[in-house]
């Protein structure tokens, strides 16, 4: 299969950049590119990407509001990963709650921006340790209460699948949760997916975001 790509940033050294590296890539197609946040809905509403590489700050739409409007109410299509020139950046929280996938740097190596591409294609979240503790970080300063609803939905884990979910949320891939659960890797990845169906959730970045507003994890004590 060929995952179709739209480029969305305002620099269009970026976008021709960024557009060249991958599509030179076997099972990458480049369908086109936007300058813009409103140009960029447009263009995923007329193209049909499969991801969407969204810079986070874009005149005339912003990439959060891109994001929210390219998502709603559609789950899981387009996935779309943010680009940013620093992985501290302020729109994390945001970014992840509108529904984006993941993060990308702009100086990323042009393996890493494949990687990254064909990761969220396949439908699982790009969330760097580095991204994860900014995201830590935001729920402790901004110390909100737990969301009600969230906190609800808690009850329908496991106890396992709770542990599992609390070190996710801490930033721990696959094989960190299993060695310190003492379990099998591949058993964490099946508890990962039986999280995300039961709670009705995307992907990993998600995820940490709901085990944040449930109140699951303290932001001081991760």
């Amino acid at each position: 299969m060929t995952t179709r790509i739209l480029i969305a940033d305002d620099q269009a050294m970026v976008r021709q950049g960024f557009g060249a590296l991958l599509a030179a890539q076997p099972g990458l197609e480049v369908v086109g590119d936007a300058a813009d946040g409103a140009a960029a809905v447009e263009a995923a509403g007329r193209l049909d990407p499969d991801v969407v590489l969204m810079d986070v700050r874009m005149p005339v739409m912003d990439g959060l509001e891109a994001t929210r409007r390219l998502l709603e109410g559609r789950p899981g299509r387009p996935r779309v990963l943010m680009l940013t020139t620093f992985d501290l950046d302020d729109y994390v929280y945001e970014a992840l709650r509108a529904g984006a996938s993941g993060f990308l740097l702009k100086d990323a190596t042009a393996e890493e921006l494949v990687g990254a591409v064909q990761v969220v294609a396949a439908g699982d979240a790009l969330l760097a340790p580095s991204v994860t503790r900014r995201l830590i970080a935001d729920f402790a300063a901004r110390g909100p209460a737990p969301h009600r609803a969230a906190a609800r939905r808690l009850p329908e884990l496991t106890p396992r699948e709770t542990d599992v979910l609390q070190l996710v949320a801490q930033g721990l891939s696959n094989a960190e949760v299993a060695a310190a659960l003492v379990l099998a890797e591949q058993t964490v990845k099946t508890h990962v997916s039986r999280i995300l169906t039961k709670l009705g959730l995307r992907d990993r970045a998600q995820a940490v975001v709901f085990a944040y507003e449930s109140g699951l994890v303290a932001p001081g004590g991760a």
